[in-house]
């Protein structure tokens, strides 16, 4: 399976000043699985260490920082020997071992020449718990669920995925049914590697939920596992509201929907343990459209996402036969899984930061907004071939911006201050 991070961890291994690297991500995106094969394609050895169950390592750990100590025990466990620069040393479930985490400082200011690579699903909680996080000291990487360019590669589209990374608008819409056919199994399957894996081999649309619930359910094994017992009711709590939020006109969390009488103080910190756990987007609204947009963040009011449009389907109890009727895919839920998608493609295959804004009085409200080129562009989210866009028209009248984006099941056309983008195109952005 085709991994598009694997060229930006080529880059981080070619960095000057490289630092020891975290790759973040929630539980079952694949990290292991990457940190492997980026292994096998650009070093000549790799060091595999998981600290799940492997006491002994973690005792390696807990001694002391003496490097060449720990490296000498590396090279006992991995039955290898480590050297500089065409050693890839991977140290998995890093947050089951605190003093491996810390011991990343070591090997930054002590052994820049070592590649190390660590990676954690449930770094986040380990945090909440007091672990220390080496600030300054490692690089950082986020993973996520397949994309949709990716999602294409893993079914042997490799053309059309390169077609939506080039130029050529005529191109992408000649073959604009092929996409939608594609986009409509993606907005149902998902991204999640086990997932898309399965659908490769066989196109079972029913096993495919079987297999996203059990993904959910592991979920919420975890919860009961790893979360403080104070909090797993509030984080159900969240997690389960979730589709419902999305649903409404105004996407906009109210902590109401969770519960009669829920306020914000006692379910932040559910929330942020969620978006730590990387199984939620957290995408905040801005008090004003202007750059640069982070100045302007409202951190009261936000909307929340899941890690993964084909997940939210099952959560949600969208049934597989939907997948064979022609729109009803996309009107489930208002658009709701229209807008998860494109968050999801913003933020695993763009560069961009995204967030919303709504008019004064709520007369508008722009889905998204993001900063490029020093500029503002505002996005719209339609679930079918719509084409008018009342909110960026509102925007566009009270801004005079220069460059607005819809998102639709329509083609790729430009048409002054508004291009048109298919849904299956958001990294065109």
């Amino acid at each position: 399976m085709e991994r598009l991070i694997i060229s930006q961890l080529a880059e981080w291994k070619n960095k000057e000043n490289r630092k020891p690297l975290v790759l973040k991500g929630a539980r079952q995106v694949g990290k292991t699985w990457v940190l492997k094969e980026f292994g096998k394609k650009h070093f000549k050895k790799t060091a595999y260490i998981t600290f799940f169950k492997n006491q002994r390592m973690k005792n390696v750990f807990e001694d002391d920082y003496n490097l060449e100590r720990i490296l000498a025990n590396i090279n006992i466990e991995c039955k290898t020997e480590v050297t500089p620069e065409d050693t890839l040393i991977i140290l998995d479930e890093i947050q089951e071992c605190p003093k491996a985490l810390e011991a990343l400082k070591y090997f930054c200011e002590d052994a820049p020449q070592y590649a190390v690579a660590a990676a954690g699903s449930l770094l986040g909680l380990a945090l909440h718990k007091g672990v220390s996080f080496p600030v300054g000291k490692v690089d950082t990487m986020n993973m996520h669920p397949l994309n949709f360019r990716e999602f294409l590669m893993a079914m042997g589209e490799d053309q059309l995925a390169a077609a939506l990374a080039e130029a050529d608008s005529q191109l992408i819409n000649d073959f604009h049914g092929t996409y939608i056919y594609w986009l409509k199994n993606y907005m149902y399957t998902g991204g999640m590697p086990a997932v898309v894996q399965f659908f490769s081999e066989r196109k079972d649309y029913e096993e495919v939920r079987n297999i996203q619930n059990q993904i959910l359910a592991d979920y919420e094994d975890d919860f009961g596992k790893h979360i403080p017992k104070e909090q797993i009711s509030k984080v159900r709590l969240v997690w389960n509201s979730i589709p419902s939020q999305l649903a409404k006109e105004n996407k906009k969390f109210f902590f109401g929907k969770i519960k009669q009488g829920a306020r914000a103080k006692d379910f932040e910190d559910a929330i942020e343990l969620l978006k730590d756990c990387g199984l939620i987007t957290k995408v905040h609204k801005v008090s004003k459209p202007a750059v640069p947009l982070k100045t302007y963040a409202d951190f009261t009011s936000f909307k929340l996402y899941f890690v993964d449009v084909g997940l939210l389907g099952a959560h949600s109890g969208l049934d597989a036969s939907s997948i064979l009727n022609e729109n009803e895919l996309f009107v489930e839920f208002k658009g709701a899984l229209a807008e998860q998608h494109v968050l999801q493609q913003i933020v695993s295959d763009t560069k961009f930061v995204p967030y919303y804004y709504s008019g004064e009085k709520a007369t508008y409200e722009l889905d998204f907004l993001i900063q490029k080129n020093g500029k503002i562009v505002p996005i719209e989210v339609k679930a079918g071939e719509s084409v008018r866009s009342k909110s960026l028209s509102f925007f566009h009248e009270k801004y005079q911006n220069d460059s607005s984006v819809r998102f639709s099941l329509a083609k790729i056309c430009a048409q002054d201050w508004l291009t048109n983008l298919p849904l299956y195109a958001v990294t065109r952005l």
